[in-house]
């Protein structure tokens, strides 16, 4: 995705990141971040930790999603210098998790721009489980250089 800055304003919204939740994806978590905790895997474990549905997601699946989200409209090029969640709500299987952004400040410096946004990952029925705030930057082009 290509950001105008000069187009980007507080409130505009970015493109929703959206991911099933259930066991196949919280496996795949786990398995790549080695966190097979058993209230994540397993019912009777979710439901002995106060969880009536069974087994939930991952606080740091949430929290991945935001950096999904994040990367996929900023691209590259851009650092995602902060990101700092909340974990509120447990999402439970068989939901579908969609991560939102909304530009809450755009400041210019010398060489980037820096963008604050407010994040969240909402469940199907808009119930919010990691609200937060993240800062990108993104580099200005340079000049070419003088020549000889």
């Amino acid at each position: 995705m290509t950001i105008e800055f000069d187009q980007l304003r507080p409130g505009q919204r970015l493109p929703p990141w959206v991911a099933p939740s259930g066991i196949e994806p919280w496996n795949r978590f786990a398995a790549v971040n080695d966190e097979f905790v058993p209230v994540h895997m397993d019912d009777d474990a979710g439901r002995r930790a106060g969880n009536p549905q069974g087994a939930f997601g991952m606080g740091n699946l949430r929290l991945s999603y935001v950096a999904n989200l994040l990367r996929e409209w900023a691209g590259d090029d851009a650092e995602i210098r902060e990101l700092h969640v909340e974990y509120r709500s447990r999402h439970q299987k068989n939901d579908v998790l969609t991560a939102n952004g909304t530009v809450v400040a755009v400041s210019f410096a010398r060489d980037e721009v820096l963008v604050t946004v407010d994040v969240d990952v909402v469940t199907r029925d808009g119930r919010s489980t990691a609200p937060g705030t993240a800062r990108v930057a993104f580099p200005l082009a340079t000049a070419a250089p003088d020549a000889p």
